[in-house]
C-alpha cells in the first residue's frame, strides 16, 4: 500500500508522538492534532487519509468530531481510541460512521492492523461505489455471428491479454465502449474498467477528472477528488472520443503513459499509476492528426493495435439475432411477453442502411415495444422513411430516387423473400437437412438459418 497521510489526535501529547512513531514506521505521513477543533480546523486546510483520534478530549471529544465529519458529508474512515470502552460508546462510534473502534491499553500490533484494514477498506468502498454507478447504466454481451464479427472477436482474443494500447476506431453507434470492455474483462486485470468521454466534459473540468485535484485548488474544489487514471490504476482507463480532448491536456496525458505518474490539478506530489489505456473515436484518426486535433505523438502511443469495428449494414445476417436480443432485453424491463416479429417488419429491418448502427435498431425495438400492446410486432409498429440500402444507389452510379409505389408484379421484397426461401430450401436439400452444412453453404450462422426456416415455414 502506498503512503498514506493520517492525522493522530489526542490531548496527551506523550501518546500521540508514539502512535507518529508507530505509524511512520509503516510508512504513512503523520500529523498531530492537540483536541477534536483543532483537528477540524487541519482537516479544512489539508488533506488526509485516516484519522485516529482518542475519545475523550477537552473542547470537541471524538464522537464531535467524528458526528461533525460525517454531518459535512466527509466520508474519511475514523478509527476512536478509549481507556473508558463500553458497549454504549463503542456502538454510538460505530453507528455514526466509524471504521473501528480500540480499548486502551492496547498492543501497537492492534492500531497498525487497524490501520492497515480501515485503508484497505477505504480503497474498497471507493471501488464499490463506483462499480454501483458502472452497474445501474448495464451492458450487454456482444451479439453476432456474421463473419466481420468473427473477425473482431479473434483480434479481442489476441489483444485482450496484453498491456499494449489500444485505438478503437467506429461509427457513432457501433459498440466501441463495449469493445473495451470486452478488452478489459478478457485482460485478466484486476482494478476497475473506468470510462470517460472526453466530448461530454467540459475541457477546464476535464483535467481535474482525469488527474484529481486537491482541495482549494480552483473555485468550488471543496474537497480532495480522485482522478479516473488513479481509480483505474490496476484495471483499464477508456478514453472514449480522444480527438476532442484539448491538445494541451494531451500532452499531460502522454507524459502520464511514459512515465506511469499522474500529478493531481492544485497539488505537487505524483502518484504511481498502473494503465492500460484503451482510447476510441468515430472519426479518422489520421485525419484527425493531420487536422491538429490529435497529437501526433500521442497516436502513436495509443495506436499500437488498432480494432476497427464493424458496421451494422456490413454484418446484416446479424440483425435477426440483435432485435431477438432487444426484445428479450425490454421485455423484461416492461415486464411482459417478448412478442414476435412478423415477416414484413423484419424485411424491412435487415434492408435499412442503420446510419445510426447497433444503437439505432436498439432504440427503435424499444420505441416498437412501447407502441405494441399485443403478440406481434408489424410494420405499423415501426417508424416511417426505413429505407433500403444506399449502396445499392451507388453501385448503379444514379442518385437515390423518392420511393414511389410500383405494380404488384414489381414489388421487390416478394421476389427477394421467395429466392432467399429457394436457396434455403436447395441448401437444406443438399445438405440433407444438417442446419449447421446448410448455413456454411448459405455463408450465414446456424442461429440466423434457424430463424429463417421458422419465418418461411420450412421443415
Amino acid at each position: 500500500m502506498t503512503a498514506k497521510r493520517i492525522l493522530v489526535v489526542d490531548n496527551e501529547a506523550k501518546m500521540r508522538r508514539i502512535l507518529e512513531l508507530s505509524l511512520r514506521s509503516m510508512g504513512h505521513d503523520v500529523e498531530q492534532a492537540g483536541d477534536g477543533q483543532e483537528a477540524l480546523a487541519m482537516l479544512d486546510t489539508g488533506s488526509f487519509d485516516l484519522v485516529l483520534t482518542d475519545l475523550r478530549m477537552p473542547r470537541l471529544d471524538g464522537i464531535g468530531l467524528l458526528r461533525a465529519l460525517r454531518e459535512a458529508d466527509n466520508d474519511i474512515p475514523v478509527i476512536v481510541m478509549t481507556a473508558y470502552g463500553t458497549i454504549e460508546t463503542a456502538v454510538a462510534a460505530m453507528k455514526i460512521g466509524a471504521a473501528d473502534y480500540i480499548i486502551r491499553p492496547f498492543e501497537m500490533e492492534t492500531i497498525e492492523m487497524a490501520v492497515s484494514r480501515a485503508l484497505t477498506m477505504q480503497v474498497v468502498q471507493r471501488e464499490n461505489r463506483f462499480l454501483k454507478e458502472e452497474m445501474s447504466r448495464g451492458w450487454g454481451d456482444f451479439v453476432g455471428t456474421s463473419k466481420p464479427m468473427q473477425d473482431l472477436y479473434d483480434l479481442l482474443k489476441q489483444v485482450a491479454p496484453t498491456r499494449s494500447s489500444v485505438f478503437i476506431v467506429g461509427e457513432t453507434g457501433t459498440g466501441k465502449e463495449l469493445v473495451a470492455r470486452a478488452l478489459h474483462v478478457a485482460s485478466g486485470r484486476n482494478g476497475l474498467f473506468v470510462p470517460i468521454n472526453c466530448a461530454a466534459i467540459p475541457a477546464e473540468l476535464l483535467e481535474s477528472e482525469l488527474f484529481g485535484h486537491v482541495k482549494g485548488a480552483f473555485t468550488g474544489a471543496l474537497r480532495d477528488r480522485v482522478g479516473k487514471c488513479e481509480l483505474a490504476s490496476g484495471g483499464t482507463l477508456f478514453l472514449d472520443e480522444i480527438t476532442e480532448m484539448p491538445i494541451g491536456l494531451q500532452a499531460k496525458l502522454l507524459r502520464v503513459l511514459q512515465e506511469g505518474v499522474i500529478e493531481k490539478v492544485g497539488g505537487n506530489a505524483v502518484t504511481p499509476v498502473d494503465l492500460r489505456v484503451v482510447a476510441a473515436t468515430n472519426r479518422d484518426p489520421q485525419q484527425s492528426v493531420d487536422a491538429g486535433l490529435l497529437r501526433r505523438d500521442l497516436y502513436f502511443r495509443l495506436n499500437v493495435v488498432r480494432v476497427d469495428v464493424p458496421l451494422l449494414r456490413d454484418r446484416q445476417g446479424d440483425i435477426p439475432l440483435l432485435v431477438e436480443y432487444f426484445v428479450h432485453k425490454y421485455s423484461v424491463e416492461l415486464s411482459r411477453t417478448p412478442p414476435r416479429i412478423s415477416p414484413d417488419a423484419m424485411a424491412i429491418l435487415e434492408g435499412y442502411a442503420w446510419p445510426g448502427n447497433v444503437r439505432e435498431l436498439e432504440n427503435l425495438i424499444e420505441r416498437a415495444m412501447v407502441l405494441c400492446r399485443g403478440d406481434l410486432i408489424t410494420v405499423a409498429h415501426l417508424p416511417t422513411g426505413l429505407g433500403p440500402l444506399p449502396a445499392v444507389a451507388k453501385e448503379s452510379g444514379a442518385a437515390p430516387k423518392p420511393a414511389s409505389r410500383a405494380p404488384d408484379s414489381l414489388a421487390l421484397r416478394p421476389h427477394v423473400d421467395e429466392l432467399e426461401r429457394h436457396l434455403i430450401h436447395e441448401a437444406l436439400l443438399q445438405a440433407g437437412g444438417n442446419k449447421a452444412a446448410a448455413a456454411r453453404l448459405l455463408k450465414i450462422s446456424e442461429r440466423a438459418l434457424w430463424y429463417k426456416i421458422k419465418r418461411y415455414g420450412l421443415t
